[in-house]
């Protein structure tokens, strides 16, 4: 049950819902967000808390509208002039149920209003469908991407080539609200010790940057890291990568590649936290306190959306456009690709400055791989 929810709602008002649950040991907590498809009626956000962990359970909720300018719960008493005429529940009866295949919710409201929502479960965990061209080397991808805008277009690298996922919801979690109210807030107060930058998150540039810079010390966000070069992609992709005789199955890495010119063309980018609605925006937040970012060439993206692959896929069917292409790049090249990036100045004593970025270079200059038996 805990994760990302995103589907319709149908009955007395009409919309779009998500629903974002963690699991929290014996239960499952998290939030709820419709938005109405009448721009006349305010969007609406629910707390959940569920008693057990059973399939089948019954709810009763607290319901808060959602500020019209930030999206934000609020009080109504504080927005309500702005939508005359309009009657808002307090609080609602909620029934829900989830199986394999979906989430199933039906609910009725202190005001007689009621709906229902059939959220079907993401592809997340699946394989990628995104298929590159077949045996693609190393000369085939540089001729390819040599041909690309630079700056126009933004790469990823991966170890393998699993959909792209925040590395927030690769963990399971699922609930934003919680993540931005208590697991940011508890970094910075952490965080403050090793920082001489005191961040102001009433400040979106500050508060972006602090994203970017615990995303680049290993703590998972709602950030997905992307690079200007495709040769720092291709870097990341093999970095971690070895010629196991256990990858048979899938002896290559992966790198992508997203035309960012043309996405930011044709789609507004959405910062605002509070926004659920489900989008795929570019960030290219400052460095403060980030000595990794310039030498990664770095940039970032920040979702909503669990299955980014699948979203993305959608907008392409819809526009008949093509934003994301993918290269899978052979894995027993990895130890020539290496060194002709290190002759580029790309290792990991560049991509990572300090001590650790250093003798991780070292390491791979005088240690070969080791083979899946001897690990």
């Amino acid at each position: 049950m805990n994760g990302y929810w995103y589907g319709s709602y149908d009955g007395t008002n009409r919309g779009q819902m998500v629903v974002e649950l963690d699991d929290s040991g014996d239960h499952f907590s998290g939030c709820a967000y419709l938005y109405d498809h009448d721009p006349g009626k305010p969007g609406t956000f629910a707390g959940i808390r569920t008693p057990n962990k059973e399939r089948s359970q019954r709810l009763d909720v607290v319901l808060l509208p959602l500020d019209p300018v930030n999206l934000a719960p609020t009080d109504w008493q504080q927005i309500k002039d702005q939508f005359p005429n309009v009657d808002f529940p307090t609080t609602a009866q909620v029934n829900c149920e989830w199986t394999d295949h979906g989430f199933t919710l039906a609910w009725k409201t202190n005001i007689d209003t009621s709906g229902t929502a059939r959220l079907p479960r993401g592809r997340a965990v699946e394989p990628s469908e995104y298929v590159s061209k077949p045996n693609t080397t190393w000369a085939q991808f540089k001729e390819r991407i040599l041909t690309l805008g630079h700056y126009r277009y933004m790469f990823r690298g991966q170890e393998q080539p699993w959909r792209l996922r925040t590395p927030f919801h690769r963990t399971g979690r699922g609930d934003m609200h919680r993540f931005f109210q208590v697991d940011v807030q508890t970094l910075r107060r952490h965080l403050s010790a090793h920082t001489s930058h005191f961040f102001d998150f009433r400040d979106d540039i500050q508060h972006a940057a602090f994203l970017h810079l615990i995303q680049h010390h290993g703590y998972p966000t709602p950030l997905l890291d992307w690079t200007y070069s495709p040769f720092v992609a291709a870097y990341f992709a093999y970095r971690k990568a070895r010629s196991l005789g256990a990858r048979v199955a899938m002896p290559a890495v992966r790198v992508f590649a997203f035309d960012k010119e043309t996405w930011c063309s044709d789609f507004p980018q959405i910062y605002n936290i509070w926004d659920r609605r489900p989008h795929f925006s570019i960030l290219e937040p400052v460095s403060i306190e980030n000595e990794r970012m310039v030498p990664q060439q770095a940039l970032s993206t920040f979702s909503s959306v669990d299955d980014i692959e699948t979203y993305i896929a959608f907008i392409e069917r819809t526009n008949g456009k093509r934003y994301l292409e993918v290269f899978d790049l052979p894995l027993d090249e990895r130890e020539h690709v290496l060194q002709e990036l290190r002759l580029m100045g790309i290792s990991a004593g560049s991509m990572f400055p300090g001590l650790e970025g250093a003798c991780e270079e070292l390491r791979e200059r005088f240690f070969k791989p080791q083979s899946s038996e001897n690990r």
